[in-house]
């Protein structure tokens, strides 16, 4: 079994600014850099990853394509907003470690209007990202999740991966509204089949002092009755993991969670739907270098 981290993220606070590492994100507000992937990720029996951006600069983007070894694809930044989408990921592709390009990504949650999918700009952009081959990866919150909704089902030839499962309230008690809000508009996503889904940043969700495995299950058990285990992909979410949790016990926990799949099933979200929505060179991968 090839097992693949779907979402992670590397920075470095001495060099760049990230307007989310706010107060609250005070023990996470250092550098994390390829060293430290790499450590995390051999204990963990990890072997390959994709790395997500953090910042909305096209130059994070850049370095990151050169990310060495485990590194196999990342999910890069382009600004939505602007007229020559097309021209810069042809012009990402061409450049150094063009090949790990696998995917674009923007921060929709931290927009004020919740409908931001829906402007003009930004859908002739992700159409751009579309005609490319590569997959958009949707950041929302329940507060956004009707407008991907809308995405999805105007672009039915497209490939959406949806982050972290849209972020469920786990702090709230699983009957509350919160939840059944959140609840329902995963099932309405789910239901378009050019859409899955990462199993990732659970652990931040929830009560980072307190949370066990039962406070992740029910949104857990959501999603595999809305995806299925072959739309379905682990991420660690490391390092904002670290908040609650390492990222053993990160994948510790998927694994728990996953414990009544069959292996194939298992298989499936560890590794094998990541290689194949991101079309990831896993034998590339094998050729450059220590792990």
């Amino acid at each position: 079994m090839i097992r693949v981290d779907a979402h992670h993220h590397l920075w470095d606070p001495s060099r760049f600014h990230y307007p989310w590492l706010n107060d609250d994100l005070a023990a996470i507000n250092r550098p994390f850099t390829m060293h430290d992937l790499r450590a995390a990720t051999r204990a963990a029996g990890i072997d390959a990853t994709i790395a997500v951006q953090t910042r909305a600069a096209i130059d994070e983007t850049i370095e990151f394509l050169q990310s060495p070894a485990p590194v196999a694809g990342v999910v890069g930044w382009v600004d939505l907003t602007a007229p020559d989408v097309a021209d810069t990921i042809d012009s990402l592709r061409s450049g150094p470690g063009g090949h790990r390009l696998v995917g674009i990504r923007h921060q929709v949650h931290d927009e004020a209007d919740p409908n931001w999918l829906d402007r003009s700009d930004v859908r002739r952009s992700i159409h751009a990202v579309v005609a490319a081959g590569l997959p958009y990866d949707i950041l929302v919150r329940t507060r956004e999740l009707a407008s991907a909704i809308r995405l999805v089902r105007d672009i039915p030839q497209g490939h959406f991966v949806l982050d972290h499962l849209a972020k469920p309230p786990l702090t709230r008690r699983v009957d509350s509204p919160e939840m059944a809000a959140w609840s329902s508009a995963l099932r309405d996503l789910a239901s378009h089949p050019n859409v899955v889904a990462k199993l990732s940043g659970l652990i931040s969700e929830a009560e980072w002092s307190t949370w066990s495995i039962d406070s992740l299950r029910p949104a857990v058990l959501v999603a595999l009755d809305a995806f299925g285990p072959h739309r379905l992909m682990f991420g660690s979410d490391w390092p904002v993991c670290l908040v609650a949790a390492s990222y053993s016990e990160v994948l510790n926990a998927a694994t728990t969670l996953l414990a009544e799949l069959s292996a194939d099933e298992l298989a499936a979200v560890l590794g094998v739907n990541a290689i194949a929505t991101y079309h990831l060179d896993i034998d590339h991968l094998s050729t450059e270098g220590p792990r």
